[in-house]
């Protein structure tokens, strides 16, 4: 089942007088359960991408629908209603709040949908265990390492079960060991739970861990790599040729 359905995509920013044109056209659709990795090199539109996709950021030109859910007409306040029940994400920052214990941080999705406690905390004890935090769910995020707390940021993307979960550089910011920790717990859960996951990454480690990758330059689909039934080491080895023709991939903000 379609799950997003992206169509003609256009971003630009300036002017008339001083416009830079990011995205040129961008037809994409992303089936249900699908682990969908975007990677591109430095400038070619891949965070904006991402960022248009999950409506941070908003297009130019075209359209997006989500479970058939048009959100380029949506308003604001209908929009923002949409991202809080539908949507899931986990930033390179982490984004967590600092007063809030690591439970406290991975429910915040669910008090604001007043989920009832029992249901809330029956969801958090699966999460919790699968993503290996249990132990830590009263330390605050000061007290935690860097993988746990992106872990404690993956939990809270899933706690609410959303369409998509969004994730940008999940692991840019953390050493190998937790990078892969982090990545193979996203691959079992996307499994699991059926969870859909686009993630942008310049790491084609990370990469490998999709079922899909799209490569993107110079703002355009430049082509796509599907895993199928081969091992993750042997996808990783097509990544890497496939960026060796883009020129490399650098880290992109």
């Amino acid at each position: 089942m379609t799950i997003l359905e992206a169509v003609k995509l256009h971003k630009s920013y300036g002017n008339k007088f001083n416009k830079q044109e990011v995205l040129k056209g961008i037809d994409l659709t992303i089936l249900q359960g699908e682990f969908v990795g975007i990677m591109g090199a430095s400038g070619s539109g891949k965070t904006t991408l991402l960022n248009v996709l999950s409506s941070i950021d908003h297009v130019s030109e075209g359209t997006i629908k989500i479970e058939d859910k048009e959100m380029t007409r949506m308003k604001e306040k209908k929009l923002a209603e949409f991202r809080k029940n539908h949507l899931g994400f986990i930033f390179q920052e982490y984004n967590l709040l600092d007063t809030l214990t690591v439970k406290e941080n991975i429910l915040l999705p669910l008090s604001i949908t007043k989920t009832p406690k029992r249901e809330a905390d029956e969801k958090f004890d699966m999460l919790a265990s699968q993503l290996g935090i249990s132990e830590i769910q009263d330390k605050y995020p000061n007290e935690i390492s860097g993988g746990q707390k992106q872990r404690t940021s993956a939990a809270r993307a899933f706690i609410h079960e959303p369409s998509i979960i969004f994730a940008d550089e999940p692991t840019g910011a953390l050493d190998s060991k937790s990078a892969s920790d982090l990545l193979k717990k996203l691959s079992d859960l996307n499994s699991q739970l059926k969870a859909t996951i686009v993630m942008v990454t310049h790491d084609p480690v990370a990469a490998s861990y999709c079922s899909r990758v799209i490569f993107i330059k110079d703002g355009q689909i430049y082509t796509q790599l599907n895993k199928g039934s081969q091992e993750r080491q042997a996808f990783f080895k097509d990544i890497m040729k496939t960026q060796g023709v883009l020129g490399g991939v650098q880290n992109e903000h």
